[in-house]
């Protein structure tokens, strides 16, 4: 119980503290947002901080801070550590660097971040990796809810069924104005999944004579490896992606970013999501090594046999909370793939619809964009829902393609700090992280053995392959962090927003 502790509390000072440093190195200060000086009614439109906190965290806390926690369990205490120092390092500062620098450019995708920042390639590459992580996304937020809801409801109601209603309300959310679904169903959902969280953690200390939290000292070790699974290295880095460093947050950022009213709530709205979203992962993580013991041979191949999914939490849920707590806490399970498969296939309709400067404030532009995307959406749904496996492969791709586009996200943002920041040494703050997802994705495609081309490569070359091209980026960065001539661009002084007084508002 120590050990969660501490964790606990090193995400929450992380924020106190690393949130301000990211803070001062974006340079933020009082220019209008695109919700105040470029409002649409559809996607660009002002909300209160509260809420754009709330849609933010909804947004980005799809299954993978519980299920991908889980599947981290297997690791053991070792993925406090990535839970903790990837979230406040990195993932949190990817998420405030995206959604910031898209405010700047009025709400802008991060696709078209990536041409203005590193160039045509790097935004042809993000664009077809971001139209194929949130096609999976959605898809993978199908089923899985679904499956849930047929347990919560006996059986009485099949899982096709839920799939039909949740597909529904997916093309709804999708074409809608934000602020009149989402907006308003979002905040009490994000209230729900607090609870949830809450009880979760909960349940397991009181339970701790049942269920003892495993510590980090004196089991620093991978467990994983040491049973026959994957090694920590590069796999638990993409297992945990929601709740550590996570590619799919660079696609909804930018949603937030024509919503907010003030630069200055991005700290709160952006990193305060993330680290909240880490809190979330390291409950699951801790809930699932205390519950299935993951520190004896037995329990460790009985998570192993059971996986990160539905059954699992079910399991947990009912062990630590009885059965009124594993109705609330498969409810909480169930928002958060629903929350995040609508905004989804909201983001890929916004990022196609830029591709092709195709105006959305009509809505028959917005079924045009929308529709294409939805029935890819649907075939893929079918094929994941007929075999369970399928959901294996489909998850192991997106967790390769989410780490992809973190590491191009970082990159666009270190490339954004050399350009905008006169010391460019400050880009660091967001290059280094850059640097280990490269070398996470790169070594993770030769060494995973299932899908990838780890059947073929030993494991030791694939570590030395992902290190060798993770070179190439560097020396590029290192060039532009060294060289004499001047990257810097004086930015012209900034009109300030005034805030209204009383006075003038009456």
């Amino acid at each position: 119980m120590v050990t969660f502790f501490i964790a606990l509390a090193l995400l929450i000072g992380g924020y106190f503290l690393y949130s301000r440093v990211a803070e001062r190195a974006f340079k933020v200060d009082g220019r209008k947002t695109p919700a105040i000086a470029n409002p649409d009614g559809i996607d660009i439109t002002p909300m209160p901080k509260w809420k754009t906190f709330l849609i933010e965290l909804l947004n980005i806390a799809g299954t993978g801070p519980i299920f991908g926690a889980i599947s981290g369990a297997l690791f053991g205490p070792i993925v406090f550590l990535w839970i903790v120092f990837g979230c406040i390092l990195g993932g949190a500062v990817h998420d405030f660097f995206c959604g910031m620098i898209s405010s700047r450019h009025n709400g802008a995708s991060i696709v078209s971040l990536s041409g203005i920042y590193l160039g045509k390639v790097a935004k042809i590459a993000m664009r077809v990796f971001s139209v194929i992580l949130l096609i999976l996304v959605t898809a993978v937020f199908v089923v899985s809810p679904a499956s849930l809801l047929e347990t919560l409801t006996s059986g009485n109601v099949h899982a096709w069924i839920w799939m039909v209603i949740i597909l529904a309300y997916y093309l709804l959310s999708a074409i809608v104005p934000i602020d009149k679904v989402i907006g308003k169903i979002y905040p009490v959902f994000g209230i729900i999944l607090i609870v949830m969280a809450v009880a979760v953690i909960v349940g397991v200390m009181v339970n701790h004579g049942t269920y003892p939290m495993i510590e980090l000292i004196g089991n620093l070790r991978d467990f994983s490896a040491a049973n026959g699974g994957l090694p920590w290295w590069p796999f638990m880095l993409t297992t945990v992606a929601c709740g550590a460093v996570s590619g799919f947050h660079a696609t909804q950022s930018p949603m937030m970013a024509k919503c907010i009213k003030s630069e200055k709530e991005g700290r709160q709205v952006f990193y305060g999501a993330m680290v909240a979203e880490g809190v979330i992962a390291l409950i699951w993580a801790a809930a699932a090594m205390a519950f299935f013991r993951v520190d004896t041979p037995a329990g460790w191949a009985a998570l192993s046999d059971i996986g990160g999914n539905s059954a699992s939490v079910k399991q947990i849920s009912e062990g630590v909370l009885g059965p009124v707590g594993t109705v609330l806490a498969i409810i909480g399970v169930v928002i958060c793939p629903i929350t995040s498969g609508d905004t989804a296939l909201r983001s890929c309709r916004l990022i196609v619809g830029e591709a092709i400067h195709l105006d959305q404030k009509k809505l028959k532009n917005r079924l045009i964009l929308t529709l294409p995307l939805f029935v890819l959406v649907i075939g893929l749904s079918l094929w994941n829902f007929m075999n369970e496996e399928n959901f294996n492969v489909l998850w192991r791709w997106f967790a390769w393609s989410n780490q992809v586009l973190a590491a191009i996200a970082l990159w666009v943002a270190t490339a954004y700090l050399l350009k905008k920041r006169p010391k460019r040494w400050i880009s660091l703050i967001t290059g280094i992280p850059a640097i280990l997802l490269t070398m996470v994705v790169a070594t993770y495609i030769f060494a995973e053995p299932r899908i990838a081309l780890g059947r073929w490569v030993p494991y030791m070359w694939a570590c030395l392959i992902g290190a060798g091209l993770t070179l190439i980026p560097v020396g590029f960065y290192l060039y532009f962090l060294f060289r004499k001539k001047p990257l810097y661009v004086e930015e012209p002084p900034v009109e300030e927003e005034k805030e209204e007084t009383p006075e003038a508002a009456n």
